[in-house]
């Protein structure tokens, strides 16, 4: 994403951006009610372990794979599961705000979108995290997975019952997954450059790391894209960003008019 490749829209037909203030309040506020919410939903232990049962036994009736097999793969060196627990930990959240950021400032239709799209489902999520609480695998002893956050560091969650700042049974849907495929998408949507398509490589990422930490089960991830999906079907994207016209093109058509004209004359 830089000034060569992605030029900023301009002229008259360019979409006006939002009022910056008025978007970090919305962006703001929403990401307060979203923990609030969030805290509403502790409190709820012997039943997000209940529901935990019943994901796990779900995903071997539908034969998905063990997540063993990816926390394996992380296992194979201490650096390289640091290096994943490091991810899940640092680039959540940034990497969404920097997406809002230049969505804003090069491509503001294409923010109004994706801000519409994120608000519909982080509050969905937040929903379900009231309805049904869920115990990650890494607490549940029957996954045989171990919390390597805990193990070989950094951890971003303290033991369950002290944990002020965060909801830790609030699993399904997993919005690491789901904002991270909607910057993929968005960033996907609204570039131009070839090489775009190397934004999917964030949720692959992400499911792996998610998946691999013991911090969310495959249906987790699978209800969080679905989420997306009915968020993009009521909110379509805007077109994407079309190339400058050749300075020639309104002679090129004059020429063109002034040709036919000379031809109807002559009829």
């Amino acid at each position: 994403m830089n000034a060569r490749t992605e030029p900023g829209q301009a002229g008259p037909d360019a979409p006006a951006r939002p009022p910056l203030v008025r978007e970090l309040l919305l962006v703001a506020g929403l990401f307060l009610v979203y923990k609030f919410g969030r805290q509403l939903a502790t409190g709820h232990t012997a039943e997000a372990f209940r529901n935990a049962h019943r994901v796990w036994d779900w995903e071997r009736a539908l034969r998905l794979p063990d997540e063993s097999t990816v926390q394996s793969l992380l296992l194979h060196g201490e650096a390289v599961v640091h290096t994943a627990n490091t991810y899940y930990a640092v680039v959540h959240f940034p990497a969404t705000v920097a997406f809002l950021v230049w969505l804003y400032l090069r491509r503001p239709a294409h923010y109004l979108w994706a801000r519409r799209a994120l608000a519909v489902v982080t509050g969905a999520a937040l929903v379900l995290h009231l309805v049904f609480p869920l115990a990650p695998p890494r607490m549940l002893g029957a996954t045989g997975l171990i919390d390597t956050a805990r193990v070989f560091g950094p951890s971003v969650y303290g033991p369950p019952r002290t944990d002020a700042l965060s909801n830790q049974f609030a699993a399904m849907p997993s919005l690491h997954f789901g904002w991270a495929l909607m910057v993929a998408v968005g960033l996907v949507v609204a570039c131009r450059s070839r090489w775009r398509w190397l934004w999917l490589l964030h949720p692959l990422l992400t499911l792996l790391v998610i998946v691999g930490t013991a911090n969310h089960y495959w249906l987790d991830v699978m209800v969080a894209a679905a989420l997306l999906g009915v968020a993009l079907a009521v909110f379509r994207p805007p077109h994407p960003p079309g190339r400058a016209l050749p300075r020639h093109r309104p002679a090129l058509r004059r020429r063109t008019a002034e040709r036919r004209e000379l031809v109807g004359a002559g009829r």
